[in-house]
């Protein structure tokens, strides 16, 4: 039988294993923390079902008045400026981090009834091949002891690990990084946020719309510097509107405790300078300045495993490294941060081993969402890669304000973008800025990995009123680009 073992229990572990087990391999899963890894117990699990009450008061905030929803208890009158509801940010977390524990049970619970073992404990790799090819992996088990398996083939699924600031070293009570706030058991008065990428873009709009009065520090131009600029934009405007001190161009250099007189009362803060001088203060600092692969210290350079200079695995598009026997998935191969992404690459590398039919990781066709208010989906080719010339491509965008369904839901901000190919409008790309993004971007994501055309996602009926007529109106207004072209 052919024998695999996966070191780290994240989607890019615990999928390989399963595939693996399906496929007859004796799969071992070593895992030091529960299966799910940080993107189940610390990160996506945890962060979207936090934004989920956060996008709740925000949509009662923003409409209830316009929907003509009458609240009839002790809340100030209804031309008061005070805000309607509010939030128990302990029972929040509570009910978050039960969320992600009985997630990661359901997940072990589903990888031991396929047949795979699960060892606690952290793996290394050690570094030469056995005659027959095999690789030893040397576990140094949580209960104390040590454990040595024999691998046909290895998967690497170690994840990451925040990044730090080195004068911003996390507490865990005032400066926190995002594995950290699910320990608050009160809303911070006033956070800054350092960082506006997507996790911290993430958190400024849940905490703001949770109550805090949110700073986020951005080192760079804009808010997600890295996403659709229309839809950064647009997400940038709306932190503003609702009260976010959003400052761009500006880089922390560091993060300390402070005492503070608010109100006439000393209060414990954080006070967090930037590399210009400046300083902001708060009650609370959360540090989102990305993460760290979990590469050190396992073996992997010594078998041969060649990393970058960030320390990430160097993987091709069937998950192999350059070691022999050797696989990587997930965020510790910097492939694309999602965990949809690493669970196909772990699947890939089981498949690709095992010598079923497999098809290489195509990340053209991978959709990914940012979870803030509203939502930024996308897929495909992107504005960027059209303004720099790699893609030559025809471009439709939308506002959701002429939508029926946006209206009648009191929605004010968003858009639909299509991008197609000239002459044959194939649809290559998209992006949607809308509440449940993540949901109406299926479409799209489709038409890009069928290589759809305009004309067939135009004609495909949708719901009216609906969100998703807004995807068919902007396909019908490339095909007039279509027929222009052909006249």
């Amino acid at each position: 039988m052919t024998r695999i073992v996966i070191i780290g229990g994240g989607p890019g572990g615990y999928e390989a294993a399963l595939v693996g087990a399906q496929l007859g391999a004796e799969v071992t899963v070593v895992d030091r923390d529960g299966l799910g890894g940080a993107s189940v117990l610390t990160d996506c699990v945890p962060s979207k079902t936090l934004i989920a009450t956060a996008e709740v008061m925000t949509s009662f905030d923003a409409s209830y008045e316009e929907l003509g929803i009458i609240v009839e208890d002790d809340t100030p009158h209804i031309a008061t400026p005070a805000r309607v509801v509010g939030v128990d940010l302990g029972k929040v977390n509570r009910r978050v981090m039960g969320l992600a524990q009985a997630q990661s049970r359901d997940i072990s619970t589903s990888v031991r009834r396929a047949g795979a073992r699960v060892v606690r404990g952290r793996g290394r790799v050690e570094p030469h091949q056995g005659p027959d090819g095999s690789r030893a992996v040397v576990v140094d088990l949580a209960d104390g002891g040590e454990e040595r398996l024999t691998a046909d083939a290895v998967l690497i699924a170690t994840g990451g690990h925040p990044r730090e600031i080195p004068d911003a070293k996390p507490d865990g009570e005032r400066i926190l990084n995002w594995t950290q706030l699910y320990d608050l058991s009160e809303l911070p008065e006033e956070l800054i946020v350092i960082g506006s990428g997507v996790t911290g873009a993430e958190f400024a709009g849940a905490y703001q719309a949770l109550g805090s009065q949110v700073t986020l520090v951005s080192s760079r131009d804009r808010v997600l510097p890295g996403e659709d600029p229309d839809a950064a934009a647009v997400l940038e405007d709306v932190f503003r509107r609702r009260g976010m001190n959003v400052m761009a161009r500006s880089r922390a250099a560091s993060a300390r405790r402070v005492t503070r007189k608010v109100n006439g009362e000393l209060r414990e803060g954080v006070e967090v300078e930037l590399q210009d001088g400046r300083t902001v203060t708060g009650s609370h600092a959360l540090v989102a300045v990305g993460a760290i692969p979990n590469t050190s210290g396992i073996g992997l350079e010594e078998a041969g495993v060649a990393l970058r200079d960030s320390g990430h695995i160097r993987t091709d598009r069937v998950s192999r490294t350059s070691a022999p026997g050797i696989y990587a998935a997930g965020d510790c191969t910097g492939v694309f941060a999602l965990a949809s992404v690493a669970a196909m690459q772990g699947r890939i590398a089981m498949y690709h081993f095992l010598g079923d039919a497999v098809g290489p990781l195509n990340l053209r066709t991978v959709s990914a969402n940012v979870f803030t208010d509203p939502e930024i989906a996308t897929v495909g080719y992107s504005q960027a890669d059209v303004d720099k010339g790699k893609i030559d491509a025809r471009v439709v965008k939308l506002s959701l304000m002429r939508n029926p369904r946006a209206k009648m839901q009191g929605i004010r901000d968003g858009f639909v973008k299509l991008f197609c190919r000239p002459g044959t409008g194939i649809v290559v790309g998209g992006v949607v800025v809308a509440p449940r993004a993540s949901e109406l971007i299926h479409p799209i994501a489709l038409a890009v990995d069928l290589n759809l055309t305009v004309d067939q996602l135009a004609k495909s009926f949708t719901v009216y009123p609906s969100l998703s007529g807004s995807i068919a109106e902007a396909a019908r207004q490339l095909q007039s680009f279509k027929v222009s072209e052909e006249a």
